[in-house]
Protein backbone atom coordinates (compact mmCIF):
# COMPACT_ATOMS: atom_id res chain seq x y z
CA UNK A 1 0.00 0.00 0.00
CA UNK A 2 1.20 3.28 -0.76
CA UNK A 3 1.79 5.94 2.01
CA UNK A 4 3.24 9.23 2.51
CA UNK A 5 1.69 12.45 1.80
CA UNK A 6 2.96 12.38 -1.82
CA UNK A 7 0.32 9.02 -2.33
CA UNK A 8 -1.22 9.36 -5.68
CA UNK A 9 -4.55 10.57 -5.37
CA UNK A 10 -6.59 7.76 -6.05
CA UNK A 11 -8.16 5.23 -3.16
CA UNK A 12 -9.90 2.28 -2.41
CA UNK A 13 -13.37 2.42 -0.26
CA UNK A 14 -14.44 -0.85 0.98
CA UNK A 15 -17.62 -0.31 -0.29
CA UNK A 16 -18.72 -2.82 -3.11
CA UNK A 17 -21.28 -3.04 -5.59
CA UNK A 18 -22.60 0.16 -7.90
CA UNK A 19 -20.80 3.40 -8.43
CA UNK A 20 -21.90 6.27 -6.44
CA UNK A 21 -21.33 9.88 -7.14
CA UNK A 22 -20.86 12.45 -4.34
CA UNK A 23 -21.99 16.41 -4.75
CA UNK A 24 -19.27 16.73 -1.95
CA UNK A 25 -15.78 18.61 -3.45
CA UNK A 26 -14.46 16.82 -6.11
CA UNK A 27 -14.69 12.85 -5.17
CA UNK A 28 -16.11 10.26 -7.31
CA UNK A 29 -16.15 6.69 -6.62
CA UNK A 30 -16.33 4.51 -9.95
CA UNK A 31 -15.96 0.54 -10.76
CA UNK A 32 -13.17 -0.57 -11.60
CA UNK A 33 -11.10 -4.43 -12.06
CA UNK A 34 -8.90 -4.82 -9.21
CA UNK A 35 -6.79 -7.99 -8.68
CA UNK A 36 -6.84 -9.41 -5.15
CA UNK A 37 -4.44 -11.73 -3.82
CA UNK A 38 -7.22 -14.05 -3.31
CA UNK A 39 -9.73 -13.08 -5.56
CA UNK A 40 -8.22 -12.14 -8.92
CA UNK A 41 -10.32 -9.99 -11.15
CA UNK A 42 -12.32 -9.21 -8.28
CA UNK A 43 -14.47 -6.22 -8.57
CA UNK A 44 -13.55 -2.85 -6.04
CA UNK A 45 -14.42 0.95 -6.21
CA UNK A 46 -11.94 3.14 -6.18
CA UNK A 47 -12.50 7.04 -5.26
CA UNK A 48 -11.01 8.97 -7.55
CA UNK A 49 -9.86 12.74 -6.43
CA UNK A 50 -10.04 15.79 -8.39
CA UNK A 51 -7.50 19.30 -7.00
CA UNK A 52 -6.99 17.87 -3.22
CA UNK A 53 -6.36 14.01 -3.42
CA UNK A 54 -5.74 12.13 -0.22
CA UNK A 55 -2.16 11.90 1.37
CA UNK A 56 -2.76 7.78 0.86
CA UNK A 57 -5.39 5.30 0.05
CA UNK A 58 -7.82 4.79 1.98
CA UNK A 59 -8.39 0.87 2.04
CA UNK A 60 -8.34 -2.41 -0.43
CA UNK A 61 -11.31 -3.41 -2.49
CA UNK A 62 -13.95 -6.22 -0.42
CA UNK A 63 -14.04 -8.85 -2.63
CA UNK A 64 -17.05 -10.77 -4.43
CA UNK A 65 -15.48 -13.74 -5.87
CA UNK A 66 -15.40 -17.13 -3.94
CA UNK A 67 -12.08 -17.65 -1.57
CA UNK A 68 -10.42 -20.75 -1.27
CA UNK A 69 -11.42 -23.37 0.96
CA UNK A 70 -9.18 -22.57 3.96
CA UNK A 71 -10.59 -18.51 3.39
CA UNK A 72 -10.38 -18.01 6.71
CA UNK A 73 -6.89 -18.56 7.35
CA UNK A 74 -5.90 -16.82 3.48
CA UNK A 75 -8.41 -14.13 4.13
CA UNK A 76 -6.38 -13.40 7.76
CA UNK A 77 -3.07 -13.54 6.70
CA UNK A 78 -3.30 -11.50 3.10
CA UNK A 79 -6.92 -9.84 2.53
CA UNK A 80 -6.31 -7.87 5.77
CA UNK A 81 -2.58 -7.34 5.53
CA UNK A 82 -3.03 -3.82 4.75
CA UNK A 83 -5.73 -3.00 6.89
CA UNK A 84 -3.17 -4.30 9.58
CA UNK A 85 -0.71 -2.18 8.76
CA UNK A 86 -2.85 0.84 9.95
CA UNK A 87 -2.84 -0.94 13.19
CA UNK A 88 -6.69 -1.53 13.65
CA UNK A 89 -7.60 -3.68 15.93
CA UNK A 90 -10.79 -6.00 17.07
CA UNK A 91 -13.49 -4.25 18.14
CA UNK A 92 -16.11 -4.91 20.69
CA UNK A 93 -18.87 -2.41 22.21
CA UNK A 94 -16.53 -0.92 24.73
CA UNK A 95 -13.31 -1.66 23.21
CA UNK A 96 -10.76 0.34 20.83
CA UNK A 97 -10.31 0.06 17.24
CA UNK A 98 -7.38 2.49 16.79
CA UNK A 99 -5.07 4.65 14.10
CA UNK A 100 -1.42 4.49 15.78
CA UNK A 101 -1.11 7.55 13.23
CA UNK A 102 -4.25 9.54 15.04
CA UNK A 103 -2.45 12.86 16.98
CA UNK A 104 -3.88 14.66 19.59
CA UNK A 105 -3.63 18.11 20.31
CA UNK A 106 -4.84 18.29 23.84
CA UNK A 107 -3.25 16.35 26.48
CA UNK A 108 -6.54 15.99 29.07
CA UNK A 109 -10.24 16.63 28.64
CA UNK A 110 -11.91 19.51 30.33
CA UNK A 111 -13.72 19.10 33.39
CA UNK A 112 -17.64 18.42 33.20
CA UNK A 113 -19.44 21.53 32.32
CA UNK A 114 -16.53 23.51 31.42
CA UNK A 115 -15.43 24.83 28.11
CA UNK A 116 -12.93 24.73 26.93
CA UNK A 117 -11.09 26.59 23.41
CA UNK A 118 -10.16 24.23 20.86
CA UNK A 119 -9.85 27.00 17.84
CA UNK A 120 -11.05 30.80 17.98
CA UNK A 121 -14.61 30.92 18.98
CA UNK A 122 -14.90 27.41 19.32
CA UNK A 123 -15.20 25.48 22.47
CA UNK A 124 -15.35 22.17 23.90
CA UNK A 125 -17.51 20.90 26.24
CA UNK A 126 -17.89 17.27 28.00
CA UNK A 127 -20.58 15.98 29.81
CA UNK A 128 -21.45 12.33 31.41
CA UNK A 129 -22.78 9.94 30.92
CA UNK A 130 -23.57 6.58 33.16
CA UNK A 131 -22.23 3.99 30.86
CA UNK A 132 -18.92 2.38 30.18
CA UNK A 133 -18.52 5.23 27.41
CA UNK A 134 -18.89 7.65 30.27
CA UNK A 135 -18.81 10.96 28.41
CA UNK A 136 -20.20 13.10 25.42
CA UNK A 137 -18.37 15.61 23.82
CA UNK A 138 -20.74 18.85 22.70
CA UNK A 139 -19.33 21.99 20.74
CA UNK A 140 -20.26 25.65 21.84
CA UNK A 141 -19.93 28.08 18.81
CA UNK A 142 -19.45 31.95 18.87
CA UNK A 143 -22.25 32.84 17.15
CA UNK A 144 -22.11 36.62 16.76
CA UNK A 145 -24.41 38.35 19.47
CA UNK A 146 -24.89 35.11 20.59
CA UNK A 147 -24.07 31.37 21.18
CA UNK A 148 -24.65 27.75 19.01
CA UNK A 149 -24.62 24.53 20.49
CA UNK A 150 -24.05 21.67 18.98
CA UNK A 151 -26.10 18.66 20.80
CA UNK A 152 -27.21 18.47 24.33
CA UNK A 153 -25.72 15.35 26.12
CA UNK A 154 -28.18 12.93 28.18
CA UNK A 155 -31.60 13.80 29.48
CA UNK A 156 -30.52 13.23 33.40
CA UNK A 157 -30.59 15.53 35.88
CA UNK A 158 -26.93 15.72 36.45
CA UNK A 159 -26.69 16.91 32.49
CA UNK A 160 -29.47 19.54 33.18
CA UNK A 161 -27.48 20.84 36.38
CA UNK A 162 -24.09 21.17 34.58
CA UNK A 163 -26.36 23.13 31.81
CA UNK A 164 -28.28 25.61 34.52
CA UNK A 165 -24.78 26.56 35.44
CA UNK A 166 -23.19 27.37 32.28
CA UNK A 167 -26.38 29.36 31.34
CA UNK A 168 -26.20 31.46 33.90
CA UNK A 169 -22.31 31.88 34.34
CA UNK A 170 -19.91 31.69 31.59
CA UNK A 171 -22.88 31.60 28.20
CA UNK A 172 -24.86 34.15 30.30
CA UNK A 173 -25.26 37.79 28.52
CA UNK A 174 -25.40 36.01 25.51
CA UNK A 175 -28.57 34.38 23.82
CA UNK A 176 -28.47 30.60 22.82
CA UNK A 177 -29.96 31.58 18.80
CA UNK A 178 -29.99 27.93 18.41
CA UNK A 179 -29.04 23.86 18.70
CA UNK A 180 -27.92 21.86 16.21
CA UNK A 181 -28.15 18.34 17.07
CA UNK A 182 -26.37 15.74 14.65
CA UNK A 183 -28.49 12.95 15.13
CA UNK A 184 -31.19 11.58 17.12
CA UNK A 185 -29.64 9.47 20.26
CA UNK A 186 -30.28 10.43 23.48
CA UNK A 187 -26.68 11.31 24.17
CA UNK A 188 -26.81 13.52 21.39
CA UNK A 189 -30.73 15.09 21.15
CA UNK A 190 -31.86 14.22 25.25
CA UNK A 191 -32.28 17.67 26.03
CA UNK A 192 -33.74 19.35 22.96
CA UNK A 193 -37.04 19.72 24.25
CA UNK A 194 -35.70 20.87 28.04
CA UNK A 195 -33.70 23.66 25.87
CA UNK A 196 -36.40 24.98 23.68
CA UNK A 197 -39.25 25.20 26.28
CA UNK A 198 -37.14 26.37 29.57
CA UNK A 199 -34.37 28.56 27.42
CA UNK A 200 -36.54 29.23 23.73
CA UNK A 201 -33.19 27.28 22.00
CA UNK A 202 -35.11 26.30 18.81
CA UNK A 203 -33.52 22.69 16.94
CA UNK A 204 -31.60 22.50 13.97
CA UNK A 205 -31.49 18.61 12.51
CA UNK A 206 -31.88 16.56 9.65
CA UNK A 207 -35.43 15.66 8.75
CA UNK A 208 -34.83 11.86 9.11
CA UNK A 209 -33.20 12.37 12.66
CA UNK A 210 -35.93 14.44 14.18
CA UNK A 211 -38.66 12.95 12.86
CA UNK A 212 -37.16 9.44 13.72
CA UNK A 213 -36.44 11.12 17.12
CA UNK A 214 -40.38 12.20 17.33
CA UNK A 215 -41.57 8.51 16.44
CA UNK A 216 -39.61 6.71 18.24
CA UNK A 217 -40.92 8.73 21.54
CA UNK A 218 -44.25 8.94 20.57
CA UNK A 219 -44.14 4.83 20.41
CA UNK A 220 -45.97 2.57 23.13
CA UNK A 221 -44.03 -0.19 25.12
CA UNK A 222 -46.63 -2.60 24.13
CA UNK A 223 -46.08 -1.54 20.08
CA UNK A 224 -42.39 -1.56 20.48
CA UNK A 225 -41.88 -4.75 22.77
CA UNK A 226 -43.87 -6.95 19.91
CA UNK A 227 -42.53 -5.44 16.87
CA UNK A 228 -38.81 -6.44 18.46
CA UNK A 229 -39.68 -9.54 20.05
CA UNK A 230 -40.53 -10.82 16.53
CA UNK A 231 -37.26 -9.46 15.38
CA UNK A 232 -34.96 -11.02 17.98
CA UNK A 233 -36.73 -14.09 18.02
CA UNK A 234 -35.98 -14.43 13.97
CA UNK A 235 -32.56 -13.42 14.93
CA UNK A 236 -31.95 -16.40 17.32
CA UNK A 237 -32.36 -14.87 20.81
CA UNK A 238 -33.99 -17.61 23.34
CA UNK A 239 -36.71 -17.10 25.56
CA UNK A 240 -34.29 -15.86 28.62
CA UNK A 241 -33.19 -12.63 26.50
CA UNK A 242 -36.46 -12.15 24.87
CA UNK A 243 -37.42 -11.31 28.78
CA UNK A 244 -34.80 -8.67 28.61
CA UNK A 245 -37.12 -6.85 25.30
CA UNK A 246 -40.17 -6.97 27.40
CA UNK A 247 -38.65 -5.74 30.62
CA UNK A 248 -36.37 -2.71 28.42
CA UNK A 249 -39.17 -1.77 26.93
CA UNK A 250 -38.99 1.58 24.11
CA UNK A 251 -36.21 2.78 26.35
CA UNK A 252 -35.75 5.55 24.21
CA UNK A 253 -38.87 7.55 25.17
CA UNK A 254 -38.12 7.33 28.41
CA UNK A 255 -34.34 8.74 27.98
CA UNK A 256 -35.14 11.96 26.10
CA UNK A 257 -37.36 14.66 26.78
CA UNK A 258 -40.28 15.13 24.48
CA UNK A 259 -38.51 16.12 21.30
CA UNK A 260 -39.75 19.98 19.97
CA UNK A 261 -42.37 19.53 17.25
CA UNK A 262 -40.73 21.94 14.68
CA UNK A 263 -37.53 22.29 13.27
CA UNK A 264 -35.42 23.88 11.53
CA UNK A 265 -33.78 21.15 8.59
CA UNK A 266 -30.76 20.68 7.61
CA UNK A 267 -29.82 19.79 4.41
CA UNK A 268 -26.64 17.28 2.96
CA UNK A 269 -24.50 20.11 1.37
CA UNK A 270 -25.64 23.32 2.80
CA UNK A 271 -23.75 26.46 4.32
CA UNK A 272 -24.58 27.61 7.72
CA UNK A 273 -22.84 30.67 8.60
CA UNK A 274 -22.62 30.50 12.38
CA UNK A 275 -19.64 33.34 13.50
CA UNK A 276 -18.63 34.40 10.38
CA UNK A 277 -17.42 31.33 9.46
CA UNK A 278 -19.00 29.10 6.52
CA UNK A 279 -19.78 25.25 7.90
CA UNK A 280 -20.91 22.69 5.04
CA UNK A 281 -23.72 19.86 6.30
CA UNK A 282 -21.64 16.78 5.49
CA UNK A 283 -24.52 13.78 5.65
CA UNK A 284 -23.39 10.24 6.98
CA UNK A 285 -25.29 7.49 6.82
CA UNK A 286 -25.42 4.06 9.06
CA UNK A 287 -25.29 4.81 12.71
CA UNK A 288 -28.03 6.95 12.24
CA UNK A 289 -30.91 7.97 9.26
CA UNK A 290 -29.34 11.09 8.58
CA UNK A 291 -26.27 12.12 10.89
CA UNK A 292 -25.17 15.68 10.03
CA UNK A 293 -21.20 16.72 10.43
CA UNK A 294 -20.10 20.13 10.04
CA UNK A 295 -17.15 21.50 8.02
CA UNK A 296 -15.60 24.35 7.97
CA UNK A 297 -13.13 24.52 5.15
CA UNK A 298 -11.68 27.63 5.55
CA UNK A 299 -10.35 27.21 9.00
CA UNK A 300 -9.98 22.99 8.65
CA UNK A 301 -12.41 21.91 11.23
CA UNK A 302 -14.82 19.22 11.11
CA UNK A 303 -17.27 18.46 13.78
CA UNK A 304 -17.75 15.07 13.26
CA UNK A 305 -20.18 13.78 15.69
CA UNK A 306 -20.27 10.21 15.69
CA UNK A 307 -19.52 9.56 12.50
CA UNK A 308 -15.73 9.71 12.58
CA UNK A 309 -14.26 8.51 16.30
CA UNK A 310 -11.10 8.56 17.18
CA UNK A 311 -11.09 5.17 19.02
CA UNK A 312 -14.02 3.50 18.78
CA UNK A 313 -16.13 2.34 15.72
CA UNK A 314 -19.87 3.75 15.72
CA UNK A 315 -22.05 1.36 16.15
CA UNK A 316 -23.56 -0.04 12.52
CA UNK A 317 -26.79 -2.11 13.55
CA UNK A 318 -29.98 -2.95 12.23
CA UNK A 319 -33.35 -2.19 14.65
CA UNK A 320 -36.41 -3.95 14.68
CA UNK A 321 -38.03 -0.40 12.93
CA UNK A 322 -36.13 -1.67 10.15
CA UNK A 323 -35.78 -4.91 9.86
CA UNK A 324 -34.40 -5.03 6.27
CA UNK A 325 -31.92 -2.12 6.28
CA UNK A 326 -28.57 -1.96 5.39
CA UNK A 327 -27.17 0.19 7.04
CA UNK A 328 -23.21 -0.72 6.07
CA UNK A 329 -23.66 0.05 2.53
CA UNK A 330 -24.30 3.47 3.68
CA UNK A 331 -21.59 3.99 6.74
CA UNK A 332 -18.90 2.51 4.10
CA UNK A 333 -20.83 5.11 0.91
CA UNK A 334 -20.41 7.90 3.43
CA UNK A 335 -16.93 7.56 4.17
CA UNK A 336 -16.19 8.91 0.90
CA UNK A 337 -17.92 12.07 1.51
CA UNK A 338 -15.30 13.24 3.68
CA UNK A 339 -12.22 11.61 2.11
CA UNK A 340 -11.95 15.04 -0.03
CA UNK A 341 -11.33 17.29 3.20
CA UNK A 342 -7.87 18.64 4.10
CA UNK A 343 -5.37 15.94 5.40
CA UNK A 344 -4.65 18.78 7.98
CA UNK A 345 -8.36 18.68 9.64
CA UNK A 346 -8.98 18.93 13.15
CA UNK A 347 -11.42 17.21 13.66
CA UNK A 348 -13.76 16.91 16.49
CA UNK A 349 -15.38 14.16 18.00
CA UNK A 350 -18.65 13.40 20.43
CA UNK A 351 -16.41 10.69 22.05
CA UNK A 352 -12.65 10.90 22.56
CA UNK A 353 -10.22 13.72 22.10
CA UNK A 354 -10.00 15.97 19.22
CA UNK A 355 -7.47 14.64 16.94
CA UNK A 356 -5.53 15.05 13.43
CA UNK A 357 -5.16 12.21 10.80
CA UNK A 358 -8.86 12.29 9.20
CA UNK A 359 -7.62 10.03 5.99
CA UNK A 360 -6.07 7.39 8.50
CA UNK A 361 -9.37 7.21 10.51
CA UNK A 362 -11.15 6.67 7.67
CA UNK A 363 -8.99 4.16 6.30
CA UNK A 364 -8.69 2.47 9.24
CA UNK A 365 -12.32 2.46 9.86
CA UNK A 366 -13.15 0.98 5.99
CA UNK A 367 -10.62 -1.59 7.07
CA UNK A 368 -12.18 -2.37 10.02
CA UNK A 369 -15.45 -3.48 8.56
CA UNK A 370 -13.52 -5.15 5.70
CA UNK A 371 -12.14 -7.76 8.13
CA UNK A 372 -15.18 -8.18 9.69
CA UNK A 373 -17.19 -9.00 6.29
CA UNK A 374 -14.30 -11.13 5.60
CA UNK A 375 -14.92 -12.83 8.87
CA UNK A 376 -18.60 -13.58 8.90
CA UNK A 377 -18.42 -14.63 4.88
CA UNK A 378 -16.02 -17.35 5.77
CA UNK A 379 -17.97 -18.75 9.12
CA UNK A 380 -21.09 -18.68 6.49
CA UNK A 381 -19.46 -21.00 4.43
CA UNK A 382 -18.73 -23.09 7.30
CA UNK A 383 -21.82 -23.86 8.36
CA UNK A 384 -25.63 -21.30 8.05
CA UNK A 385 -25.17 -18.87 11.22
CA UNK A 386 -27.68 -16.99 12.70
CA UNK A 387 -27.14 -13.68 13.75
CA UNK A 388 -26.78 -14.42 16.90
CA UNK A 389 -24.01 -16.86 16.18
CA UNK A 390 -22.90 -14.41 14.38
CA UNK A 391 -22.17 -12.46 16.84
CA UNK A 392 -19.95 -15.07 18.28
CA UNK A 393 -17.58 -14.61 15.16
CA UNK A 394 -17.26 -10.51 15.56
CA UNK A 395 -17.17 -10.28 19.22
CA UNK A 396 -14.58 -12.53 20.97
CA UNK A 397 -15.81 -11.78 24.84
CA UNK A 398 -18.53 -12.07 26.77
CA UNK A 399 -21.10 -9.10 26.28
CA UNK A 400 -23.87 -7.62 29.08
CA UNK A 401 -27.45 -7.71 28.29
CA UNK A 402 -27.28 -3.86 26.83
CA UNK A 403 -24.39 -5.04 24.99
CA UNK A 404 -25.51 -7.60 23.35
CA UNK A 405 -28.32 -5.47 21.32
CA UNK A 406 -25.99 -3.23 19.93
CA UNK A 407 -23.73 -6.10 19.18
CA UNK A 408 -26.74 -8.49 17.43
CA UNK A 409 -27.61 -5.09 15.67
CA UNK A 410 -23.52 -4.90 14.14
CA UNK A 411 -23.98 -8.60 13.01
CA UNK A 412 -27.14 -8.77 10.72
CA UNK A 413 -25.92 -5.61 9.50
CA UNK A 414 -22.99 -7.18 7.86
CA UNK A 415 -24.76 -10.44 6.86
CA UNK A 416 -27.23 -7.94 5.33
CA UNK A 417 -24.45 -6.44 3.42
CA UNK A 418 -23.34 -9.72 2.23
CA UNK A 419 -26.63 -10.95 1.32
CA UNK A 420 -27.08 -7.83 -1.03
CA UNK A 421 -23.95 -8.79 -2.62
CA UNK A 422 -24.80 -12.06 -3.03
CA UNK A 423 -22.31 -13.71 -0.95
CA UNK A 424 -24.67 -15.65 1.59
CA UNK A 425 -28.25 -16.38 1.36
CA UNK A 426 -30.88 -16.19 4.07
CA UNK A 427 -32.47 -19.51 4.63
CA UNK A 428 -35.86 -18.99 7.12
CA UNK A 429 -38.40 -15.89 6.43
CA UNK A 430 -40.91 -15.96 8.90
CA UNK A 431 -39.04 -17.64 11.46
CA UNK A 432 -35.12 -17.74 12.84
CA UNK A 433 -33.07 -16.45 9.96
CA UNK A 434 -29.82 -18.06 9.33
CA UNK A 435 -27.41 -17.36 6.43
CA UNK A 436 -25.20 -19.49 4.31
CA UNK A 437 -22.05 -18.64 2.17
CA UNK A 438 -22.75 -19.10 -1.52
Amino acid sequence: MTRGRDAPAQALLAIGGKGHDFDLGAAQIYTESQPHPCSPGALSLGLRLGRRGLPRPLVSCLRRMPHSPDCPTVLRQTCTAQARQASCFAFTPTGPIMSDTLTFPHADAPPPGTLRPVAPGVFWLRMPLPFALDHINLWVLEDGPGWTLIDTGLASETTRDLWRTLLAGPLAGRPVTRLICTHFHPDHMGLAGWLERDYQVPLWATLGEWTYARMLWLEQDETYVGLARAFYARAGLDEARLALVDKRGNAYARGIVAPPTQVRRLQHGESLTIGGRSWRVIVGLGHAPEHAALWCADDQILISGDQILPRISPNVSVWPNEPWANPLEGFLTSLGRFAPLDADTLVLPSHGSPFFGLHDRLETLAGHHQDRLDEVLCACRTQALSPLEAVDVLFRRPLDSHQVFFALGEAIAHLHWLEERGLVERQGLLEKNTFKGI
